[in-house]
């Protein structure tokens, strides 16, 4: 593959990737992104092309490229936003359909698209997820993320395009959004969490575990046409994550022996069953095909990572 086209690079993942990409200087990459404001930034070539939906004219972006990554899409919708699928399916599904099938029609070779383990489920209980686990979406969102799956398999199975799937937990560092940052805070905050009974046990994967990872699959041609699930291959209990960002922190971690059906019933209670889920429940990854077929292994272990995430998120703290 020598030029890779990529979407999505303002954002979290996308952000690091392109740094990632550009420090190994192994392909020549162009971003397509949805802003006027963005490109004077970045040493590549950048492509305005406004809002991506199923209408959007992909071709001046795809001409020459071997490889798109596309990680551009919708996570979040408004509260007040009743059609809430509809939005779903507009940014995650028929507009990556729209670009995969400009891209199989220009000779693009792979396609890598980033979904979500949130495809199989919520939790897992005795079991974890693998590849070969039946979908059970949990949310609108992760419905939209399996039907585009779905229509990105077809349009490899009709065209001589190559597509990578890669299905992340969540996706951890200093500077992540969403439920890690408001764990980070808490845990920087010093004040005695909850979670001293919880014994559940969580994969998830380091930013740049997940970079890595990608960008790994650009040119391997074993990745061919396979769905990955990815993770660190380490899972920690939600009391351990809090430990090691104590300890990145240079504090300790204060952690409150409540029982969890105490938990649980106040989630209901407060309408905050999501939480619950997601701090004291377990989603469990076998991520042994990527190692296995691809011969990938993470590069930096996930003690360390969560530690380096507890200790640049407290030093940012302390700088701002």
């Amino acid at each position: 593959m020598n030029k890779v086209l990529l979407t999505g690079a303002t954002g979290f993942v996308g952000a690091a990737l392109l740094a990632h990409m550009q420090q190994q200087a192994s392909h020549a990459l162009s971003i397509a992104t949805r802003s006027e404001h963005v490109g004077d930034e970045h040493d590549c070539q950048v492509f305005n092309l406004g809002e991506f939906g199923a209408q959007t004219n992909w071709q001046p972006a795809l001409d020459g490229v071997d490889c798109v990554i596309h990680l551009a899409g919708r996570a979040h919708v408004l509260a007040q936003e009743s059609n809430a699928l509809e939005l779903f399916r507009e940014a995650n599904t028929r507009a990556t359909l729209n670009l995969a099938t400009q891209a199989a029609a220009k000779g693009v070779k792979r396609f890598i698209f980033m979904s979500s383990i949130g495809v199989n489920g919520a939790y897992t209980t005795d079991q974890p997820f693998c590849e070969s686990s039946a979908p059970a979406p949990h949310a609108d969102y992760a419905v939209s993320k399996l039907e585009a799956e779905t229509g990105l398999l077809q349009l490899a199975q009709s065209t001589e395009m190559e597509v990578v799937i890669i299905r992340p937990p969540l996706v951890y560092a200093a500077h992540a959004p969403g439920n890690f940052r408001r764990l980070l805070k808490l845990v920087r905050s010093g004040i005695p969490l909850p979670f001293g009974r919880v014994n559940n046990s969580r994969s998830m994967i380091a930013l740049e575990n997940l970079v890595d990872f990608v960008a790994f699959c650009i040119d391997h041609p074993a990745a061919a046409n396979q769905i990955f699930l990815a993770s660190d291959g380490v899972d920690f209990s939600t009391g351990q994550m809090i430990g090691l960002l104590a300890k990145g922190m240079g504090r300790k971690s204060a952690l409150i022996p409540v029982p969890v059906s105490l938990l649980s019933v106040s989630a209901k209670v407060l309408g905050k069953q999501g939480v619950y889920t997601q701090l004291c429940g377990s989603l469990q990854i076998d991520s042994s095909k990527a190692r296995q077929l691809l011969g990938w292994a993470p590069p930096v272990s996930a003690e360390a990572a969560m530690i380096r995430a507890g200790q640049e998120f407290s030093n940012r703290t302390v700088g701002s």
